[in-house]
């Protein structure tokens, strides 16, 4: 079917950013102490908000935060929005075609601030409307709630069987389950590693690569 409405998450769906994440909890680890972690370790962390990448960061190295960790790590990523992050190859050319079919809109767990800086930075913003972008910092809880998913789909009038969420991590999956829309998943996006595969409902799509989410608006 063709969806009235698209929505991707960012971190792992739209851009690759695990580096510059992983390198700025790196730096506030050594800054505390703690010895550096690897990056696929903590791409794997990423998907509910700073917040929960700070504690699961510090779990993993054997600390205890330090009271401003979340300020702190903020503070070092601000710094670093673009020092690696790309869009996945061909996300550009992707939007383009799917911005002329429906409206798209951004849902994600990153501060809103640090999600404008990204997109703009890369010039990905002109393909969402700036009210259709919605950050984790912003008046809806986190994902997996579905409150800021169906106040995307409230300011287009879309019913949630005509809305798809295209995303990498288990957080998506559960959003989607939760607002009642269909759900993409990337296998290319770092947070995919943690989705429960064989719990994947038949319509639940997944793709290898982000042009194939053109085929897969329409399958």
């Amino acid at each position: 079917m063709s969806f009235s409405l698209i929505v991707f998450d960012l971190d792992g769906t739209l851009v690759d950013s695990r580096r510059d994440l992983a390198e700025s909890a790196n730096v506030l680890l050594t800054e505390c102490g703690s010895d550096r972690l690897p990056e696929e370790a903590i791409g794997r962390m990423v998907g509910n908000g700073a917040p929960a990448l700070v504690a699961r960061a510090f779990a993993a190295a054997g600390q205890t935060p330090p009271s401003d960790a979340v300020a702190r790590f903020l503070a070092i990523y601000d710094r670093r929005l673009l020092n690696h992050t790309r869009p996945y190859p061909r996300m550009a050319e992707v939007l383009e075609t799917l911005a002329a079919r429906a409206p798209l809109g951004v849902l994600t767990n990153k501060p809103l601030a640090a999600t404008r800086s990204i997109l703009g930075g890369l010039n990905l913003a002109r393909y969402f409307a700036d009210e259709a972008i919605v950050g984790g910092d912003g008046p809806f809880p986190r994902k997996p709630d579905p409150s800021g998913l169906r106040h995307l789909l409230a300011r287009v009038a879309v019913a949630p069987a005509e809305a798809l969420l295209v995303g990498d991590s288990t957080v998506d999956w559960r959003t989607a389950q939760n607002a009642s829309t269909a759900i993409c998943l990337a296998r290319y996006g770092f947070g995919f590693e943690g989705v429960p595969v064989g719990e994947l409902r038949p319509g639940d799509r997944v793709i290898d690569a982000p042009i194939d989410l053109l085929a897969a608006v329409q399958a």
